[in-house]
């Protein structure tokens, strides 16, 4: 097994793009991404707001908004068809409409009529402007309420509002360095890797080395030992990267750290197998590449990271569960974030293993009939 390990190191060694594939390549994804990511979540996003109402109330909305850090009220105006000119130019992302005769409304216990406009086609901004927009709307018009109306109104009864306490857990800010790039990161690299092991197993079939390939062992052992050699530089790239976002940006692990790297190894090693047996099997690199791009280029979106599953439609939850990324995502939010107890995670663990032997045995078999008929031509 070491000696076929060396061969394939020397062969990198010995062609300067591969090794730019395993090298320079995960170095630039990593780069990039951990810097795209690195302020975490957008902020001071630009926002408006209509005010035709020109009262307590309004002031008091656009005090809590310009409080927010996540927004940042750009322009105020009467004028809704400026505001609406600014968000067609995307200057703005979303503004609160203030209509004339809001707070005589809302005293008297008739619908104020504010509403709240966004820009959605930004699914992750869209999201961020809304939940700002709405929560500072709300607290101004408690606040508001509480301490300008009733203590005006009534000022020796002590009014208490309903408070209701909101907790989002493992990741209160929505940070995206958290969010995302944990799974994008992993999510690219096995894209990488299933590239490298198939160009690398197509260029035994193209250049008729199989003989030498599998001259120091058996079939199982030349196949292990190719795929590990490209398993183990990859995973050393992605434990490089864990490092710089654990020990330098900080993000701790929440469960058991050998856990996550067990799954980062099964992983990678099975979709290292799933290559190698469909370049075996098709005998052909494009239409090798072409799979890659479809099976584990799909793997984010099919996870159910970025896009929920639930009331999916079936090809799209038959999808999702016949890519070993799925359980390898589980796993990842069980240990990384969540701190969940081993045992929760021994079942995604155990499907990613069933990936690696079910593929590297019908890799095997594809090799030595690769193998049976190089010997008969």
């Amino acid at each position: 097994m070491w000696a076929s390990m060396l061969r394939e190191f020397r062969y990198l060694l010995q062609h300067k793009w591969d090794l730019c594939l395993v090298t320079l390549a995960p170095l630039f994804v990593i780069v990039l991404f951990s810097s795209m990511f690195y302020s975490g979540k957008a902020e001071h996003l630009p926002i408006a707001i209509i005010d035709q109402d020109h009262s307590e109330l309004s002031r008091n909305i656009e005090k809590h908004l310009s409080l927010n850090s996540s927004v940042q009220v750009y322009r105020i105006s009467e004028n809704q068809n400026e505001i609406e000119r600014l968000i067609d130019q995307t200057k703005i992302w979303g503004y609160v409409h203030i209509p004339e005769g809001a707070e005589q409304r809302l005293v008297q216990a008739q619908d104020a009529q504010i509403s709240i406009a966004f820009n959605q086609s930004y699914f992750s901004i869209g999201n961020t402007i809304y939940s700002a927009m709405l929560l500072s709307t709300i607290e101004a018009i408690a606040d508001f309420a509480k301490d300008s109306y009733f203590e005006n109104k009534i000022p020796y009864v002590e009014l208490s509002t309903a408070n209701v306490k909101i907790s989002p857990l493992f990741n209160p800010n929505l940070n995206y360095e958290f969010y995302l790039e944990p799974f994008m990161i992993p999510a690219i690299l096995h894209l990488l890797l299933c590239c490298c092991v198939a160009f690398a197993v197509g260029q035994e079939l193209k250049y008729g080395t199989v003989n030498q390939w599998t001259n120091h062992g058996t079939v199982f052992t030349a196949l292990f030992s190719k795929s590990l050699v490209y398993v183990l530089i990859f995973c050393f790239w992605t434990w490089l990267w864990m490092f710089w976002l654990v020990v330098i940006r900080g993000w701790f692990i929440a469960g058991s750290l050998w856990v996550i790297l067990l799954g980062q190894f099964l992983l990678f090693s099975a979709y290292a197998f799933i290559s190698s047996t469909v370049v075996l099997a098709t005998k052909n690199l494009s239409k090798t590449f072409g799979f890659i791009a479809v099976y584990g280029g799909s793997s984010l979106s099919f996870a159910g990271v970025t896009l929920p599953l639930n009331n999916a439609p079936i090809f799209t939850q038959f999808w999702a569960n016949i890519i070993p990324y799925t359980p390898y995502a589980k796993l990842q939010t069980e240990q990384w974030v969540i701190g969940s107890p081993v045992f929760i995670s021994l079942i995604p663990l155990f499907i990613l293993s069933l990936y690696c032997i079910f593929y590297f045995a019908v890799s095997a078999l594809l090799l030595n009939k690769n193998l049976k008929e190089a010997n008969h031509g």
